[in-house]
């Protein structure tokens, strides 16, 4: 019974990957949006994602998506890492206080920050700039890191540091050389997450640029998303989604193992 239900949970949970797939698929020409739960005829997913790509300057935006998707989730967690390592091993003073305050950005919907940010931007020249885009996703994302690293740090034994120390190692190089080595399974996981939201991103790409070398891959794509009814068949935007997701979709596939034992070790 437990596995019926299970079975019948997934389905229902796979459906609408399903409907993306099976229309992405689909020639445009042949989509009836009556007929979308039917498997596709015939397969027209490559000149789908072809007409994707002369409709949108998507390969433009590739690099910066991945520029972006690299090294704010890199400084995120290494942020993240010295922001715990700092709170339970240095048990710096008021170290909970200052947990709270880094992990307090998440409270904020992203969207009561897009006004302040979009002004200041425009104030300091951070505008359609790669570094201003870097600069906020790696912000957003340090309060994650700050989370799993305080929890990973907190199991890591007391004897260790105080060993180091006895040996002549400085605080940096305990972290450098101990901690981070230590941690890498939970530093990988956390890495990943925020891998595939940075990747995902729209909101902030909508909002703080709008040069093709800047913008991310799913701000350009959007212009397919609302354009549908318009002149762009659906088939065609879906088909070009699902190119995009690709990357994600392959990372996690290929560190899955490494992912489930990060979030072990770090003990939520």
């Amino acid at each position: 019974m437990r596995r019926a239900v299970l079975i019948v949970l997934g389905l229902v949970w796979l459906f609408p990957t399903y409907l993306i797939v099976a229309n992405a698929v689909r020639p445009a020409g042949d989509y009836d949006p009556s007929d979308a739960v039917k498997p596709p005829g015939s397969v027209g997913l490559f000149d789908n994602v072809s007409e994707a790509w002369s409709r949108t300057d998507v390969g433009a935006t590739i690099g910066s998506t991945a520029i972006y998707s690299l090294v704010a989730p890199a400084l995120a967690v290494l942020f993240g890492a010295l922001a715990g390592y700092a709170i339970v091993v240095l048990r710096v003073r008021f170290g909970f206080l200052w947990f709270i305050v880094i992990f307090a950005g998440t409270v904020v919907p992203f969207q009561m920050l897009l006004v302040p940010l979009f002004v200041g931007y425009s104030k300091v020249s951070l505008y359609d700039n790669q570094m201003g885009l870097v600069l906020v996703h790696t912000a957003i994302s340090v309060p994650l890191a700050a989370l799993v690293m305080r929890n990973f740090f907190g199991s890591v034994a007391v004897s260790i540091f105080e060993a180091a120390r006895l040996d002549g190692a400085s605080t940096f190089r305990i972290f450098w050389r101990i901690y981070l080595p230590l941690s890498s399974a939970a530093l990988a996981a956390v890495f990943i997450l925020e891998f595939t939201y940075v990747w995902n991103d729209l909101l902030f790409g909508l909002t703080l640029a709008q040069s093709d070398n800047v913008r991310p891959v799913w701000a350009e794509l959007s212009a397919l998303t609302t354009d549908v009814y318009a002149g762009t068949p659906v088939p065609v935007a879906l088909a070009a989604g699902l190119v995009v997701s690709l990357p994600t979709v392959v990372l996690f596939l290929a560190t899955q193992r490494l992912f489930t034992r990060g979030l072990t070790l770090a003990q939520f």
